[in-house]
């Protein structure tokens, strides 16, 4: 039998029948390491979100916070992002606060002032869209930004760009 293709992106929700969410992404990510998971869910605990995170999702959403926005959050997962709720943002950026690692100071990474602003809006939880709104900027702009950002970092998602930029105290 001829194996399919992987997909790109699978949705998820924490509580499935049979098994939880987070037990099948892990599961998921074995199979299909480049596959892209988003967990859509009613749950904004800290232990599942930091699970999850932790299991390879690429971004977490609470249901009541999502509206009609689901093909915009495949994009920006498509684009490279993390989306995340802001309360669950909050929850993440919280959980790495705890974490104490040495500092490295701003000008070791050489992010501009304008990546900073950039980096501060991403850990208030905003969306590219958002990001671009706030800061009076195309979401081109905002996009190149974000890539040079990685690139400085040594990142690959919103996630680790945020985590880092916290646990070095570069925001």
């Amino acid at each position: 039998m001829k194996n399919s293709p992987a997909p790109n992106i699978v949705l998820l929700d924490v509580q499935l029948p049979g098994m939880d969410g987070i037990s099948a992404l892990s599961e998921i990510k074995k199979m299909s390491p480049e596959t892209s998971a988003i967990i859509l869910t009613a749950f904004d605990d800290s232990d599942k979100i930091f699970k999850a995170m932790c299991s390879g999702a690429s971004g977490y959403l609470l249901k009541s916070g999502l509206k009609d926005e689901i093909s915009y959050v495949i994009r920006e997962v498509i684009d490279g992002g993390a989306p995340m709720t802001p309360t669950v943002a909050k929850k993440v950026l919280s959980q790495f606060s705890n974490i104490h690692t040495p500092t490295k100071s701003v000008k070791d990474y050489k992010l501009s002032d304008r990546e900073i602003e950039v980096l501060r809006c991403m850990a208030d939880g905003l969306i590219k869209k958002e990001i671009a709104h706030e800061l009076h900027l195309s979401i081109h702009t905002i996009n190149s930004h974000i890539r040079s950002i990685y690139a400085k970092l040594h990142v690959d998602t919103n996630t680790g760009a945020v985590a880092k930029s916290i646990r070095e105290q570069i925001i």
